[in-house]
């Protein structure tokens, strides 16, 4: 994958924060199986902030960008996601620092930054049903493709498509699990038979954004 500017940032960012407002009904209906429906629901009163006022965001560095929509995600969205969400955006922005330029290893490093955030917040772990199952095995297929010498002349667009299926296919495969974390966890074997909402919700978010990403550099 070649250099990415805050433009590029200004893409990913935009396109998960349209996505995930998008996907209100479809996400909170996700929850209702087995949590309170609240899923969609909570995440869309932050990230609609984002949408509105992106453009009046610093985007001196994209650790500056991502530690505003951190705030904004921690402000705004209630529940458990708030949190976990803001915590994500927040790590996220300390391992980017004063970058403005980001390479295919600082990605990387950022979104691991990400995932220890989540992991630490939410004190979760791989095959507990959350968002976890399709955000780590998504990183990791995007890593082994950035790393692959024959993989990133196209931009990263295989490298991204590649990362978004793993978490589309992940997130069905969290259909057997039985939750341990979040609300979802009470609901004890009634929680085995559907897929989690927020591993759903990371490939739909992945999927829009390898879409967009292609549109601009395939």
């Amino acid at each position: 994958m070649n250099d990415q500017s805050l433009d590029d940032v200004d893409l990913v960012l935009r396109t998960m924060a349209k996505t995930i407002v998008d996907n209100t009904v479809y996400f909170a209906e996700l929850d209702s199986v087995v949590g309170d429906g609240d899923f969609g629901y909570s995440l869309r009163n932050g990230f609609e902030v984002v949408v509105s006022d992106y453009d009046t965001f610093d985007r001196s560095s994209v650790g500056t960008l991502l530690k505003k929509v951190g705030f904004v995600i921690s402000g705004k969205v209630g529940g458990v996601s708030g949190p976990i969400w803001g915590t994500a955006f927040l790590r996220a922005s300390a391992a980017a620092g004063d970058k403005t330029v980001l390479t295919g290893a600082d990605v990387i490093t950022i979104l691991r930054a990400a995932i220890t955030g989540v992991m630490q917040r939410g004190g979760a772990s791989l095959g507990e049903k959350t968002l976890l199952d399709a955000l780590v095995p998504a990183v990791d297929a995007l890593e082994a493709r950035l790393t692959d010498p024959g993989g990133v002349d196209d931009h990263g667009v295989r490298a991204l498509q590649e990362a978004a299926d793993v978490a589309t296919r992940a997130a069905e495969a969290t259909k057997p699990m039985l939750a341990l974390r979040g609300r979802a966890a009470y609901t004890g074997e009634r929680s085995i038979g559907s897929v989690d909402a927020g591993a759903t919700a990371i490939g739909v978010i992945l999927q829009s954004i390898s879409a967009a990403w292609r549109q601009k550099h395939g």
